[in-house]
C-alpha cells in the first residue's frame, strides 16, 4: 500500500550539509528524509517559492512535454529503497491509458510540484528507512528525531 505524503520542506543535513527533502505522512508524524543533489533542491525550491525562470528549467520541460503529449502526471510514487538509493515511479494518463516512467525520486517530486499532483511512498520503503542507517555521521534515532522535531521556523524559507 502507498502512504501519501507532502514535502514538509527542505533542510541541509546538519553533518553532511548535503540537501534533504522532508517528505511527511498526512496521517501521522511519520517523515522521510531523501538526501538530493544540489540541482534537484534547487528546482524543489525554486517550486516552492513559485519563482520563475526567464527561461524553462528541466523539469518545467517535462511537465510541458507531458502536456504538450495531451498527458497528465497522476502521482509519484517512491517505490524502493536499495543499498541505501531510493527509487521512484512517475505515473501519469495518456489517451485512458497508464503510463509509468522510472524516475529519481528528485526528479519526481520537482515534477509533481509543477504538476500539482500527489506524491506518495510505499509502505515497504517507510519500514526500510526505518531500519536503515542514515547519510549522515548522526545516528538514524538521532537524526529521525531531529527531523520530526523541526519546525516552521527551523525549515526557514522552504517550508511548506
Amino acid at each position: 500500500m502507498d502512504i501519501e505524503m507532502k514535502i514538509r520542506g527542505l533542510v541541509m543535513d546538519p553533518s553532511t550539509h548535503a540537501p534533504i527533502v522532508i517528505l511527511k505522512d498526512l496521517e501521522s508524524d511519520t517523515v522521510l528524509p531523501i538526501w538530493v543533489g544540489l540541482y534537484e533542491a534547487n528546482a524543489i525550491a525554486l517550486e516552492i517559492e513559485k519563482a520563475t525562470a526567464p527561461r524553462p528549467q528541466t523539469h518545467d520541460l517535462l511537465r510541458n512535454m507531458v502536456n504538450g503529449l495531451n498527458a497528465r502526471v497522476e502521482r509519484v510514487v517512491v517505490t524502493e529503497l536499495r543499498n541505501d538509493t531510493f527509487y521512484a515511479v512517475v505515473w501519469m494518463r495518456q489517451d485512458g491509458e497508464s503510463v509509468t516512467v522510472d524516475a529519481r525520486p528528485s526528479d519526481a517530486i520537482a515534477l509533481a510540484l509543477r504538476c500539482d499532483c500527489p506524491i506518495y511512498v510505499s509502505e515497504e520503503v517507510l519500514r526500510i528507512a526505518k531500519l536503515a542507517p542514515g547519510a549522515s555521521d548522526t545516528s538514524p534515532e538521532e537524526l529521525r528525531r531531529w527531523l520530526e522535531g523541526l519546525n516552521d521556523e527551523d525549515l526557514g524559507r522552504y517550508k511548506m
